[in-house]
Formats: C-alpha cells, structure tokens, sequence
C-alpha cells in the first residue's frame, strides 16, 4: 500500500510538472515571438529614421547587423536597390510582398510568412522613407522558438529536482499515512486514533469481534453443557452397571436397575440426536430445501404420534384449522411443531388439555398450541430458548427431557422465516404461536 500511494503522488507531481511545463512553453514561446515581432519592427523604424537622416550612404556603412536579420531598401516600384543578403532572388521585384503594399499605403507593414528563398517562416517589418523608398527587415521566426528551446534544459533541470523532491517527499508522506493504518489495535478497534474514514470499517470490525466473541461465548458454554448433560446419564449407567457386576444388588432389584439403565441410555441418545440436530442447523444452507408444506395435515400427523404418550399421562391432546400452506424445510417444520407440542403434553397437569389451532387470520398463517400446564414465570418466557435452559429441572428429569427442544425451534423459525409468540401464566397454562410470513413466490 505504501509503495502504491508512492507510485500515485510522483506520478501526479510528474504529470503536474509536464503539464506545467508545456503550458509555460506555449506562453513563453508565445511572448519571444511578440518580443521578436516588436522588435523587428522597431528594428525596421530605428532603419527608416537613420536612413532618412544619413541618406542612403547609411545602409552602404552598416557595418553588420544581428546575425539572421537582413535588411533591403526597395523603391515605390518594387525594385530592389539595397540588399545586406546578396542572392538570386534579390533582384526579383517586390512589389506584390505584403508588407511592403502596406508600406506604401499606411507608412508602415508587416507580415510573417514563409520565404521560398531561406525555406523558413520568416518575421517581416517594412517602413516608408521620406524619399518614398521603403526599409523592409527581416528575421527567421525559428529565432523565438529558438530562444523558447534554450530554456528547456533549465526547466528540465528543476523538472528532475522537482521529482526528485517528490519522490523523498511522497515517501515520507506514504509512511506517515500508512504507518498508523499498521498499528490499528484490530482486538480493540474503537480505541485507535487514526483516520474518520476508518471510521465505518472499525465499527465492522469491532462488531464482527463481538460477534465472533458471542459465538465463542456460546460455543464455551455449550461444550460445557453438553459435556455435563452428557455425564449425568453416562455415570448413572456406570454406577448402575457396576452394582449389577459386582452383584450387589438383589436379583428382584434386577428389573428395576435395568430400567434405569434403559432410560438413561434413552435420553442419552435423544440428548445426542438433539445436538446433532442444533449441529445441523448452524452449519447446513437449507434455502434449497424449501417446498410447500401444509401445515394442517403435519400438525395432525404430529397429534397421531403423541396420541399415545398424551393418553399416557391422561391429557387431552385435540387439533382444529384449515388447509394452511407455507414455504420452508418440511422436516425442520415437523421438528419445530412436534417440539412444542411434545412440551405442551410433558409440561402439562394430570387430566390436562392441548389445543392446537392451525389456521390464518387478518395478521398471516399461524400454528397456535395451547395448554393447561405448569406455566412459565414472566421473567424467564425469552430464557426458555436459550441451550438446556428448563424452567423446572426436576420435571425435566422426570419427563426425560433435554433442554434442547426449544432451541430447536427457535433456529427452525429463523430459518424458515417464521416468528415465535409466547403468552403464560404461571400454574394456569402456556400459548406457543409459530407466525409464518406470506407465501413465497415459487
């Protein structure tokens, strides 16, 4: 990045200089050939006066003139009487030539054009004697760019200094920009003094961290969990096969050890299939997944399986709707529902009720599950989602839970895009209402 921003600031110094330079060039060129036109009309009108003071014998005694200029007495007729250049176009009448027209007319001409005689453009001055003659001089116009020319070495000189200059400069400039960039405290971002436009990319990276920090939080947490949740039933299995090895326990114990052991290993296995499940659920891109599904038959399919279980623990388990159809991953719909229903059934009180309501109203499509159970204490109706959270451990373990149902279906609602509602009452009942967005378009 340094060298880049280097590159860019000679490039732009040096592109400033030329740019410079050539601009000064035109002009300066532009204002010797002024000069050089002025000049060699007064050059022509110091002649004129000279030459009408002396006579003509002043032309024949000038000695030599600037190198390149040449003078030439010409009559009103256009011939040619005195020429310092003495060639074969000198005799050639120079009536026709424009300057001298003007001359003769105004007193004084000029013209710049190009001489067939030297093949150069050439400054010409004439002016009109007291005799009627006309003093026409003239000189090569290379003689103003010439002199343009002369100071290019000069300006090339102080173009390479100038660059040069900038060469240390931008490198200085490049370090001192970069050098803060370089020491950006990218763990504590909002605590750098460095650019406003940083600004924005720190907010994201700060965020980003926190972000990253959360997870992490989370992801300690639950290993932690899961390595407790996982220990509990392991080492109830352990210590209940040990006594049966070491035949401590009593034969008509047998049975009952066995169970205890059958149950633990249940909800060891459910426990893993439920953080398989959460696994899948952070990692899998489940958008393609997506088919229509209707919600009214899932929903009865789920009462038919519990059916067994709610008549088990003596509640009256009861569904009623209309056809309701949403877009979203089949199996995780089924997971989610299923979920909170089974929790409605366990959670709930010998010759209890459950109610689910699947359906649509003013507000979108809805499954509305809704119970006589144990309630949830206000303060802990967000918490309940949270991973192995339970409300009532003691129920849990009773009822084999994992704690993990309802993370389940908060993750599933999020990938479905469906929204969780819940309303309850402490020893009176819980409302669990799953709100699905409008039908996507297929």
């Amino acid at each position: 990045m340094r060298k880049k921003i280097q590159r860019s600031m000679v490039l732009v110094i040096a592109t400033t200089l030329a740019v410079a330079y050539a601009i000064t060039i035109f002009f300066v060129y532009g204002r010797i050939r002024e000069l050089a036109e002025n000049d060699v009309r007064y050059e022509a009108e110091y002649i004129a006066a000279a030459q009408n003071i002396s006579g003509k014998d002043y032309l024949k005694e000038l000695d030599e003139v600037e190198p390149g200029t040449r003078v030439t007495l010409i009559d009103p007729e256009g011939t040619v009487l005195y020429d310092t250049v003495q060639d074969e176009y000198t005799l050639t009448n120079h009536s026709n030539r424009p300057e001298v027209r003007e001359a003769l007319t105004t007193g004084k001409g000029a013209d710049i054009r190009r001489s067939d005689t030297l093949r150069q453009d050439m400054f010409y001055a004439a002016a009109k004697l007291a005799d009627g003659n006309i003093i026409r001089v003239s000189k090569p116009v290379r003689t103003a760019f010439s002199t343009a020319l002369e100071l290019l070495p000069i300006m090339l000189g102080i173009g390479i200094c100038m660059i040069l200059f900038a060469y240390w400069f931008s490198r200085r400039e490049s370090r001192l920009l970069v050098d803060p960039i370089n020491r950006l405290n990218l763990d504590k971002p909002l605590e750098n003094d460095v650019y406003e436009e940083l600004s924005p990319l720190l907010l994201r990276i700060d965020e980003s961290n926190r972000t990253k920090e959360a997870a992490a939080n989370m992801r300690r947490e639950f290993s932690a969990n899961v390595s407790h949740e996982l220990k509990t039933p392991l080492t109830s299995i352990s210590g209940y096969a040990e006594i049966m090895r070491d035949g401590i326990v009593k034969a008509e114990d047998i049975p009952e050890f066995s169970d205890r052991i059958y149950k633990e290993a249940n909800r060891l296995v459910m426990l893993i299939n439920d953080i398989i499940k959460l696994s899948r659920l952070d990692e899998e891109e489940m958008e393609e997944q997506k088919e229509d599904v209707d919600l009214l038959t899932m929903t009865k399919d789920i009462c038919q399986s519990l059916s067994p279980r709610a008549a088990a623990m003596e509640v009256q388990l009861a569904y009623t709707g209309e056809k309701c159809v949403v877009r979203g991953v089949k199996h995780l719909l089924y997971e989610m529902i299923y979920n909170i229903m089974e929790n409605a059934v366990k959670y709930n009180k010998k010759g209890g009720k459950v109610n689910v309501w699947v359906g649509s109203d003013l507000t979108g499509r809805k499954v509305r599950v809704t119970d006589t159970g144990i309630g949830i204490p206000e303060d802990q109706t967000e918490r309940i989602f949270e991973r192995f959270y339970r409300v009532d451990k003691s129920h849990s373990k009773e009822t084999g839970g994992t704690g993990l149902g309802l993370s389940i279906v908060k993750h599933g609602a999020q990938i479905n895009g469906a929204t969780i509602r819940v309303t309850s009452e402490l020893g009176k009942g819980t409302t669990m209402e799953l709100n699905f967005p409008e039908k996507e378009e297929s």
